[in-house]
């Protein structure tokens, strides 16, 4: 009866998570720092794939458990809008980092900025 009741603390402690805490890495193109579901701490656990919708890039963003946030990259250079849902991010740039807030989560998105682009 004790072994059992130790599997059974055992199964239910591993299908437990703490608020924030992510099961691993999202697979995708590119792995980025994410602190998702109220997290405080940054992870670098998800992952960004790229695609284009018209002639808009769409950034998808894969959280480790499977959730994923669907951004714009918008043409006038202020950085990440929300491609769907009716919530707009927040962006903060800081150095060559774009820090983008929507709900809960927060992503660092690493900046690339055009040879031509204005300073």
């Amino acid at each position: 009866m004790r072994k059992t009741g130790l599997l059974l603390l055992a199964l239910i402690l591993s299908a437990c998570s703490s608020k924030g805490e992510a099961p691993g890495a999202a697979e995708g193109e590119e792995a980025i720092e994410c602190a998702i579901n109220g997290a405080t701490t940054f992870a670098r656990v998800c992952a960004v794939d790229r695609s284009r919708q018209g002639n808009s890039l769409v950034l998808i963003v894969r959280h480790p458990d499977g959730g994923f946030r669907r951004f714009q990259v918008l043409e006038d250079g202020r950085g990440l809008g929300a491609a769907d849902g009716a919530q707009e991010p927040q962006n903060k740039l800081s150095g060559q980092v774009l820090e983008v807030t929507l709900g809960e989560d927060k992503y660092r998105f690493p900046v690339h900025t055009k040879p031509d682009a204005a300073k």
